[in-house]
């Protein structure tokens, strides 16, 4: 059963090592159910409003499968919401989950709708944390998985220990891990973002300009 290990939120802070002086990124768990409104959740607020955050970016998932592959490549252990992620999942292979598909989890319909593109930030944030940081963008990157950011389709409540069900796949095959690679790493993949319905207008763009040029 998929479900939800871990519910994190967090509050800027700052830092002399983040772009614009402060970040969200320090994430920690929370206790009940938490309210899910079309921005986020209730007690998680975006520093950097410019490149995160909004309708199409309003929740962050990341796998405890995926934080478990980095504890062992990083020889340290990784605690839930380490990585920023509002949810912490367990049971589900988030990376393979196509664009579009939605997940019920309590009473919140999500809906997948695009990746995280690691940044410096995050490098420093691993650092200052005291884990090995170095070309972790890279590195990052280089895996493919990179975890969805989800909107929100139905505002409601959800909770750890949720059970996360899938309601609704696309069928288009186009997954996290293919939108990750075509906007960061491989742009022949590009034009496959074209099938998912409601892509984000910078993916979209980025797709039918590729598309166009070799026309």
């Amino acid at each position: 059963m998929a479900f939800i290990r871990s519910v994190n939120v967090g509050r800027p802070q700052t830092r002399e090592w983040a772009a614009i002086g402060r970040t969200s990124i320090d994430k920690h768990a929370v206790t009940g159910p938490v309210q899910v409104a079309a921005r986020g959740l209730e007690g998680d607020q975006v520093s950097d409003t410019v490149n995160h955050g909004g309708r199409d970016a309003a929740v962050y998932a990341f796998a405890r499968e995926d934080l478990d592959h980095w504890a062992a490549e990083l020889g340290q252990d990784i605690r839930d919401g380490q990585f920023g992620e509002n949810l912490t999942t367990s049971g589900i292979d988030v990376n393979d989950a196509e664009i579009g598909e939605r997940w019920l989890i309590g009473s919140t319909l999500l809906e997948i709708s695009s990746v995280r593109t690691p940044c410096n930030d995050f490098k420093n944030w691993m650092g200052f944390s005291g884990y090995e940081n170095r070309a972790w963008v890279k590195r990052f990157a280089a895996l493919g998985r990179p975890g969805p950011y989800l909107r929100v389709v139905q505002e409601g409540t959800l909770a750890a220990g949720d059970e996360l069900v899938v309601v609704h796949r696309p069928g288009h095959g186009v997954s996290v891990s293919t939108m990750f690679r075509a906007l960061n790493t491989d742009r022949s993949l590009l034009p496959q973002l074209l099938k998912v319905d409601g892509l984000i207008a910078e993916a979209r763009e980025m797709a039918e300009a590729y598309v166009a040029a070799r026309a």
